[in-house]
């Protein structure tokens, strides 16, 4: 098995990846988004759904 992040061999300790330094990449990309699927819906409907189902304080 090969490291999804470099292409290198995996090692057993930091399986799939082949260090820590590349699980760590993987880790921050999930962090800031990087990965994510694909929607039909446009981004600003989204946030106007969101928006709408906040509890209102008043």
């Amino acid at each position: 098995m090969s490291c999804p992040i470099c292409g290198k061999q995996a090692e057993e300790r930091y399986r799939p990846f082949c260090s820590k330094r590349c699980a760590d990449i993987d880790l921050g990309r999930w962090l800031k988004g990087g990965y994510a699927i694909p929607t039909e819906e446009p981004a600003e409907t989204a946030a106007v759904e969101l928006s709408e189902t906040k509890p209102k304080y008043h």
